[in-house]
């Protein structure tokens, strides 16, 4: 870094999440008190899969702590796909439950696809239902995917109006790149979705005022690779081997991000990895169940993202 650079400002995910949890728990209780409605969250796992148990017990600990219902539904992982959508078909009925969450990824016996679209849309709160993803294409209200959204809140918080900003979105799946250039067109950018297949990717991403990565390849956009003082969201969590060779033979890691660590000489604002991103998923959770739980009852939800 020369004597004249400054390094980026950090986007600190891990405060604003907590901030926006308080919101949310506020709105939660002023919805109780003037409605009589509590909202709820259902969670079903399916199998041992240890990462996804500590995930399904965070989510239900932070739903608890923002005055919501929590249902945790765990599964063997030989239940059969039948089983499980038998489940959903409950859960879809029960007045009292609000969002409804599979936690992937699921068995290979069970076809994913076919058990996310058995989710009532309006209670869709991870935002992966064909009517959720068309309502987002065509701007109507509806539940977006919570790491976008999340994305999209740590962007209006740093930057204000994002109209007219050129924004890159490497990566194209449904559950990040596609949603996330949706809700940048929302606020009006000019956005570039760009891939493995695009051709000349580091120029593209130089051009990008708004650079989103979510490539899930460790440390694969390098600081070159980044317009100077441009803004910078780093979705991906990636474990690698340490990088003390003593620690690596050890077969210890480390979590990067899909941006190299060599980007803060080289951006204005960017997100670390961890404490950027990822604690705004659970956070934009909770935000979603809330918005079901008033638009299920007839409600406008209260804006939580101000």
């Amino acid at each position: 870094m020369s004597a004249e650079s400054t390094p980026a400002t950090l986007i600190d995910g891990k405060a604003f999440s907590a901030t926006l949890v308080q919101r949310v728990a506020a709105a939660v209780e002023r919805l109780g008190t003037e409605h009589g409605v509590k909202p709820g969250l259902a969670v079903v796992i399916v199998g041992e899969d240890p990462a996804s148990q500590i995930y399904v017990r965070n989510k239900s600990e932070t739903t608890l702590r923002a005055g919501m219902r929590s249902d945790t539904h765990r599964l063997a992982d030989t239940t059969s796909q039948d089983e499980l959508l038998a489940l959903i078909d409950q859960l879809n009925a029960d007045a009292g439950i609000h969002g409804i969450l599979v936690q992937l990824p699921l068995p290979a016996h069970i076809d994913a696809t076919v058990v996310l679209d058995a989710i009532d849309p309006d209670k869709d709160v991870d935002g992966f239902h064909v009517v959720n993803a068309g309502r987002l294409a065509v701007g109507l209200p509806g539940l977006v995917p919570c790491t976008p959204l999340g994305c999209l809140m740590l962007l209006k918080d740093q930057l204000g109006d994002l109209s007219g900003l050129n924004a890159v979105v490497v990566g194209r799946s449904n559950i990040v790149g596609k949603p996330m250039a949706q809700l940048l067109l929302g606020e009006s950018c000019t956005v570039t979705i760009a891939h493995s297949r695009t051709r000349d990717l580091p120029a593209v991403c130089r051009a990008a005022d708004i650079l989103v990565a979510a490539v899930g390849r460790p440390e694969m956009i390098q600081n070159d690779w980044i317009k100077p003082g441009a803004t910078v969201i780093d979705v991906g969590i990636n474990r690698v081997l340490s990088a003390d060779p003593v620690k690596a033979a050890e077969g210890k890691t480390r979590v990067v991000g899909d941006v190299a660590k060599t980007a803060v000489e080289v951006a204005g604002r960017i997100t670390p990895v961890p404490g950027g991103v990822g604690p705004m998923t659970i956070a934009c959770l909770l935000a979603n169940t809330y918005s079901a739980a008033c638009r299920i009852n007839n409600l406008q939800p209260e804006p939580l993202d101000a």
